[in-house]
This record gives structure tokens, C-alpha cells and sequence, in this order.
């Protein structure tokens, strides 16, 4: 996982170049004037933004395996759990034909602003969406780099 603003993207270019073009993304775009749905960018890359209330408690991380995601809010706070695959106790569930699992397991958080930016790989799993405080209203863009 890499947690950091989006000030500091280019200590990113070596990672991984979809994962770069992907914060470039992010802070070259004008979120504000898009609405929210999903978008096309290049081979199987795409982006979405989506609007929600964050939740008092999420306790089912979840993982990716063909997907990076780069989250990243355009207005409000969210919490997010953050934890290592293999830590993870047990898988709660599966969507069929998605890109998805469910876990139970241990965590720590970090809190996402406008400006922070969160790359989380197949091995990172997350629960995003979590109130700081209390429920509040949240606008996020996520970038997804296949993997």
C-alpha cells in the first residue's frame, strides 16, 4: 500500500507506469465538473467516481486480484482499515464475475482527504467507506490499473 498527497507523485514513477498515469490522472482532472459513473481510459484501465455516506463500521476488508486501486476523495473524510491479504482469517465472500472478495481480520487506519491518495495492490486488502466521527457525505474517484 502506498498512502501519501498527491503533491508527492512523482516519488511514484518507478513503481508501476498504469499506477502513475493513474495519479497523474488525479491530479490533473477537474473531478468536480464529472459526474458520477464510470469512465473508459486506456487497454482495461477505468476510473469511477461515487457519492455515499461513510458508514459508522466496516468490517469486511476487501481485495482485488486483477485490479490496483487508487482511491483517492474529491470532497469530505473517510476512514480506512488497511491490512495484509495474508493476515486476513478467513474469506466472508466472493461475487461471481467480479473482481472482489470479502475478509475478516486484523487492521490498522488511515484517514483520506482531499489531496491523499491511497494505492492498494492485490495483497492489500481495505474497508473503505468508514465514518470519522459520525456518517457523513463523501465524493471519491476510483482509479483501477489492471494488474
Amino acid at each position: 500500500m502506498i498512502f501519501d498527497t498527491l503533491a508527492h507523485i512523482d516519488n511514484y514513477k518507478g513503481v508501476h507506469e498504469g499506477v502513475f498515469k493513474g495519479l497523474l490522472l488525479l491530479r490533473d482532472t477537474d473531478f468536480s465538473i464529472l459526474e458520477d459513473k464510470r469512465y473508459e481510459l486506456d487497454g482495461e484501465d477505468y476510473f469511477f467516481i461515487t457519492s455515499y455516506e461513510t458508514q459508522e463500521v466496516n468490517d469486511t476488508p476487501e481485495a482485488h486480484q486483477k485490479y490496483i486501486d487508487i482511491q483517492c476523495l474529491i470532497s469530505g473524510t473517510e476512514r480506512m482499515n488497511v491490512g495484509a491479504l495474508e493476515e486476513m482469517t478467513d474469506e466472508v465472500t466472493e461475487r461471481r464475475g467480479a473482481d472482489i472478495r470479502f475478509y475478516h481480520g486484523p487492521t490498522d487506519s488511515v484517514t483520506l482527504v482531499p489531496g491523499k491518495f491511497a494505492v492498494l495492490f492485490p495483497g492489500d486488502a481495505h474497508a473503505p467507506n468508514i465514518a470519522v466521527g459520525k456518517p457523513a457525505l463523501c465524493r471519491k474517484v476510483v482509479v483501477k490499473v489492471k494488474v
